[in-house]
């Protein structure tokens, strides 16, 4: 259960740079940058976006502005995969996996 997210890749000029569009912002006005796995410790969405795509491997950098994320991928690594990450970031509770309890 969770909120899903729309997902869109959109094609971009540069071989290497994958773009994806989501259906609710992620960042207010504010541009966030992530250049490693160490730089996504905060808990806000764009935090754990970058931090997944890093941990789904192929990434070298992160960019989230508003409801768009660009991930500049490693060398001769595609973007299969990462538009599930992106679709999941709301998701919450997995088929298969019990939810923690608290308390």
């Amino acid at each position: 259960m969770g909120q899903s997210v729309t997902v869109t890749e959109r094609p971009t000029g540069r071989s290497g740079v994958a773009r994806f569009e989501v259906n609710r912002p992620l960042t207010g006005m504010g541009h966030e940058r992530y250049a490693s796995l160490e730089d996504c410790s905060g808990s806000r969405p764009p935090d754990v976006l970058a931090r997944r795509l890093f941990e789904h491997g192929g990434v070298k950098a992160v960019h989230v502005y508003g409801n768009q994320i660009t991930v500049e991928l490693d060398d001769f690594r595609t973007s299969e995969g990462m538009l599930d990450v992106v679709r999941g970031l709301f998701t919450h509770y997995v088929e298969g996996v019990e939810p923690k309890k608290f308390g």
